[in-house]
């Protein structure tokens, strides 16, 4: 691929995701079936607008399968999924209907909370969809109105997933095929610290004093839909919650209302201002434990310690009747840990929520906060 971004005054390479790799390899084996014909390279509009032109490797025919691969290329971002083949498996069955699932090297979910249900491959939503769409673009082109069964394989797979969070979050035996836009873009901490530096100092120059701030686009969307702000307001941070704090602090802003998922804002009841997985996860240790203090049952705790989301952890507080309690010492604790971090001043306020149960909890002054954001023009 040579498409490319400049970081931190470097050209960087873009690279492509597996799951663009098993898109593109499902197309090109249907195609391959249904003609007969060989391929040497197939075309892929990508959910970001990038347009992929893709080798395929091993071409394998059966009776009424066509087997290939695609090699995944990260650019120049550092993955371990690099150069590894991405397979696709098509076969034509008689129903139109679309079948994938994934063969030797995906691996299988064994825990609630993930994109895919328990026991389906770890094939996530954007991936299946890319998939469908372009075995439905071949369909029309050769008027073939019978359904497809894709299987998706990686044989490094399993042994590359020893080196990822997988069995971690409940995915066993493989690999993820992942990707949300299609495109893997190579990641620079300063580059995107800056990017928020230059936003915050904007903000500051047309007088704002006061700023809200959230982590992505789960937040995003709660600040619109549930809170009834414009989507003009808040300045997206990313994990870097603390580098955003101090660049406040430099810039005199005089108050920070922080609006973000439980997911990455727990994390900040632990000391951890950048809550990006790569530096912890302590989700369910500080939920378990916060749980355990307001008298939850030690066989719950055990339960509450091996859920995967913090959605799940929710569940069996409320079953307990102690998630009112739990959150309102998070609060306390967050609360606590942005005063350390800014000494006060300026002064943040958190409000927290969850996309199964809504607002969660929020610190003292942030519903006064919240009010004056709203009022402003």
């Amino acid at each position: 691929m040579d498409s490319f971004i400049r970081k931190d005054g470097k050209q960087l390479r873009l690279g492509y995701t597996t799951g663009s790799c098993a898109a593109a390899a499902s197309k090109a084996a249907g195609w391959m079936l249904l003609t007969g014909a060989p391929l040497k390279t197939i075309s892929l509009l990508t959910p970001k607008g990038i347009t992929l032109e893709l080798p395929i490797f091993d071409i394998q025919r059966g009776a009424d399968t066509v087997s290939c691969a695609v090699r995944k290329d990260s650019g120049d971002d550092p993955d371990v999924t690099n150069g590894i083949l991405i397979y696709a498996k098509v076969q034509l069955i008689s129903d139109e209907i679309l079948q994938i699932d994934g063969g030797k090297g995906i691996g299988r979910v064994t825990k609630e909370g993930l994109d895919q249900p328990v026991g389906e491959a770890a094939i996530n939503s954007v991936p299946r969809q890319m998939i469908r769409e372009n075995l439905e673009e071949i369909k029309k082109l050769l008027d073939y109105h019978g359904g497809f069964s894709v299987i998706i394989s990686a044989p490094q797979g399993e042994e590359i997933s020893k080196k990822t969070f997988n069995s971690r979050l409940g995915i066993t035996g493989g690999i993820s095929i992942l990707g949300t836009s299609g495109i893997v873009e190579p990641m620079s901490d300063s580059a995107l610290v800056e990017t928020i530096r230059l936003e915050l100092k904007q903000r500051r120059l047309r007088g704002a004093e006061t700023v809200l701030l959230t982590p992505g686009n789960y937040g995003m969307d709660f600040i619109t839909g549930s809170l009834g702000i414009e989507p003009e307001k808040p300045v997206m941070v990313s994990n870097f919650i603390g580098d955003a704090l101090d660049i406040c602090q430099e810039l005199g802003f005089s108050d920070v209302l922080l609006v973000g998922h439980i997911g990455k804002l727990v994390k900040i009841a632990g000391g951890m201002l950048n809550t990006h997985s790569k530096y912890g996860d302590c989700r369910m240790e500080i939920l378990s434990s916060y749980a355990a203090a307001c008298g939850l049952p030690a066989n719950a705790v055990k339960e509450m310690l091996n859920c995967v989301t913090c959605d799940d952890a929710l569940r069996i507080m409320k079953l307990y009747e102690v998630d009112s309690a739990v959150l309102s010492h998070l609060a306390e604790r967050i609360s606590f840990h942005l005063d350390h971090r800014t000494e006060c001043v300026p002064k943040v306020e958190a409000i927290l929520f969850s996309k199964v149960y809504g607002q969660l909890c929020e610190t003292y002054h942030a519903p006064s906060l919240l009010r004056k954001l709203k009022e402003e023009v």
